[in-house]
């Protein structure tokens, strides 16, 4: 669904001013959602706190995955509230608000996600995110390509007419949604193909364990939101794990597990512990998607968790649902069997049997009558 008020493409007068333009869809509790966003460049000015050798003030620097920025989020009709009042006390002495600088952190700000509201951030405070870990994916887009002390202009409207924009929160009554998003510092951080697999693993099993967790609390969306950041990150593990599996050494387990200088909370996980916490995510995934009412992408997702784990009983069971929703019963009919086969006594397998036999009888009896009033 287009904006309402789409951001003009405008262009800058000097060598270093200019304005971005862009545009994507973004994961929030609520469903998905369009946003613009309008960052106007001006000279080449970066700050980065804590860098090292590989993180110099280039012009071209931005927070990557990993890095601690500190971000403030307005909504444009609060910062309208707040400069009236700075502008009625402009002759007044007010005193200075400390501000913690991101140095003086290590860690990000906690604050849970609520299904009520698209912004996830606290609005108009300073907030610390750690970029990658999907707290809010309409700020954290935003800051990925911002540098230090950059602010960027977004306008964000719900795509299509989901039902969870029916009940808008208070600050959301008037869409599309306008804000700005200041960036004032933030850490070094590291590209995928620039971390060890010790690293990429300890985000994934992070990824996992956060996506469980928005589960259990009813944000369907968030969940799957991070259990296909977890599944992105394995596509860049999976030459290391294909080798361990091709060459099937224990030494060579052991060196790959061991990367991370011996420690163990970051050692890597055999080749058929890999295949299932794969396998997992996309189970996880598909009852996500079917939550959602998506039984094409339910299906797919357990499919390859059923490939990559035979014995993936969750995996059969959703595959099934999922070709139920499209009834397509034939598929559905053998996946509960599959499922039968690991689970002989399943009520729920035994459930769905029955009522794709009961669903069968049904259509053959209106195709049988369907077929004697054209002959009768």
């Amino acid at each position: 669904m287009d904006a309402v008020h789409p951001f003009e493409t405008l262009h800058g007068n000097g060598d270093h001013d200019g304005v971005d333009v862009t545009s994507w869809v973004s994961v929030c509790p609520r469903g998905l959602w369009k946003v613009q966003q309008k960052l106007t460049r001006k000279g080449s000015r970066q700050t980065v706190y804590n860098s090292g050798d590989d993180a110099s003030c280039s012009s071209s620097y931005c927070p990557r995955l990993g890095s601690l920025c500190r971000v403030r989020v307005r909504l444009k009709a609060n910062m309208d509230k707040a400069e009236s009042l700075v502008s009625e006390k402009r002759n007044e002495k007010l005193p200075v608000q400390p501000d913690q600088s991101v140095t003086e952190v290590t860690e990000a700000t906690a604050f849970p996600r609520c299904q009520d509201s698209v912004l996830q951030v606290p609005l108009g405070d300073w907030t610390t995110l750690r970029l990658g870990e999907g707290q809010c994916d309409i700020t954290e887009a935003c800051v990925e390509g911002m540098r230090a002390r950059e602010k960027c202009e977004i306008l964000i409207s719900p795509v299509g007419t989901a039902p969870d924009v029916s009940v808008p929160h208070p600050d959301e009554e008037n869409l599309p949604l306008s804000a700005t998003i200041e960036l004032k510092s933030f850490t070094p951080g590291k590209e995928s193909w620039e971390m060890s697999p010790g690293d990429k693993w300890q985000w994934v099993k992070s990824h996992k364990e956060r996506g469980g967790v928005r589960f259990r609390s009813g944000d369907v969306w968030g969940a799957a939101d991070s259990y296909s950041r977890a599944l992105k990150l394995l596509i860049t593990l999976h030459i290391h794990f294909r080798e361990l599996e091709k060459k099937g050494q224990e030494q060579e387990a052991k060196e790959l597990r061991d990367t991370n200088s011996g420690d163990k909370t970051k050692q890597l996980p055999s080749a058929n512990e890999f295949k299932t916490i794969k396998s997992e995510l996309y189970s996880n995934m598909s009852l996500c998607q079917l939550k959602l009412k998506q039984p094409e992408r339910a299906k797919a997702s357990a499919a390859k968790a059923t490939q990559l784990e035979l014995g993936g009983a969750k995996a059969w069971y959703r595959m099934g649902q999922a070709c139920q929703m499209l009834n397509e019963l034939e598929e559905a009919g053998q996946a509960f069997r599959k499922l039968l086969e690991l689970q002989p006594e399943s009520p729920a397998a035994l459930k769905a049997l029955k009522d794709i036999a009961s669903k069968e009888k049904e259509i053959n009896a209106q195709l049988g009558l369907r077929l004697s009033k054209m002959f009768s």
